[in-house]
């Protein structure tokens, strides 16, 4: 299955809005290409799985063209090369793997030591990355919008993680479930990133794709989880689409059906509760969103409120009924719309308490 850092309606925005027509070219290219990705399966190559010992990564060169994987240019434990998209895709699917391994004890995307394949310098002026179902591939960006798309660890963490989602929840990539689909990804892309450069949740910058846009565009990344919908406002961008609670949800055919859109809701969500829990969001509220996505549990057409849900039930069986963390959780869906102010969970939870002490008010 394709997944693409940059959702198709900002492309086509790009497209139709740049002065450039050189950069409209390039744009109109990408465009063209992930319309063709999308249809077609991960080009009939095999899964290859690592031996026993760990983490393995290989990185090969498209050199521009679009035969994948390319010519193989760095393997696990060979020492950098002079090309820095190269040494930045290897150290990016390396932080995404310590992350999941040092922190949720999963043995790489499959969680049985899958080697981490990638190629960088796909196509000329290719503007996204993606995950094929198979492997990795970056583009080196059109040069005028968008750089190389190795730069930033959490798109790397992102692309890999729908891999993550395809051998455990296997979430649909259509409305809500696709709209989770992207979240998970941004949610663990963002913790690969925190995990390599030692931020707390109150340290982070909470943004995917930082670093991404070339100067003179008038934006910070391409989405910002802690305030969904200010990642940019820019004349040949537009304005950041994502919605930051139900109220704003966006009822469309387009994009799946709004699945990089309305990501934001849930994206907010994760912000709150790894917030509210403090410390770092890659313990508690990630070891909550890391047992709801393996869990066994979500149907693949889950809606926003099921994972909230199963999250409410997570928090639970980890930490308790009476935690802090259930409650983070809790509030934190409230605060996004998907939950109302009561739910069979936490009314469960309450008939545990003492009637001396009733439960306080959720907060507004």
């Amino acid at each position: 299955m394709f997944h693409s850092i940059v959702p198709p309606y900002l492309l086509e925005q790009l497209e139709q809005s740049a002065g450039d027509p050189s950069v409209r070219a390039r744009i109109r290219q990408s465009l063209q290409h992930d319309a063709v990705l999308r249809t077609r399966p991960a080009a009939g190559r095999e899964a290859v799985a690592a031996a026993a010992g760990g983490r393995q990564r290989t990185v090969y060169d498209a050199q521009n063209g679009t035969d994948l994987p390319g010519t193989l240019v760095r393997s696990e434990g060979q020492d950098p090369v002079q090309d820095q998209p190269v040494n930045q895709a290897y150290d990016g699917t390396g932080a995404t793997w310590t992350l999941y391994k040092e922190c949720f004890g999963r043995d790489s995307i499959d969680g049985k030591g899958l080697v981490l394949i990638s190629t960088v310098h796909y196509d000329r002026g290719y503007a996204n990355a993606f995950w094929d179902g198979s492997q990795m591939v970056f583009g080196d960006g059109d040069g005028v919008i968008f750089g190389n798309f190795t730069s930033s660890i959490d798109v790397t963490g992102h692309e890999l993680t729908h891999g993550v989602t395809q051998y455990t929840a296997n979430l649909d990539y259509q409305g809500q479930s696709g709209a989770l689909n992207e979240s998970i990804s941004d949610v663990f892309g963002s913790l690969a990133k925190q995990y390599a450069n030692h931020q707390s949740a109150a340290d982070a910058d909470w943004l995917i794709g930082a670093g991404l846009f070339l100067p003179g565009v008038q934006g910070v990344a391409l989405r910002s989880m802690k305030a969904p919908g200010t990642a940019y406002d820019d004349p040949r961008l537009g304005k950041d689409p994502q919605p930051a609670d139900m109220s704003g949800y966006v009822d469309t055919q387009d994009d799946n059906g709004g699945v990089h859109i309305n990501s934001g809701i849930p994206n907010r969500a994760f912000y709150l509760v790894a917030t509210a829990i403090g410390g770092n969001a890659y313990d508690d509220a990630g070891k909550i969103w890391y047992g709801t996505l393996i869990g066994g549990k979500l149907a693949s057409s889950a809606t926003f409120k099921d994972f909230a849900e199963a999250t409410q039930t997570t928090a639970r069986t980890l930490f308790g009924d009476t935690s802090t963390q259930l409650a983070a959780v809790t509030t934190a869906w409230q605060t996004v719309g998907v939950l109302g102010d009561q739910t069979p969970l936490m009314n469960a939870a309450q008939t545990d308490l003492h009637t001396t002490t009733p439960p306080s008010a959720p907060p507004e």
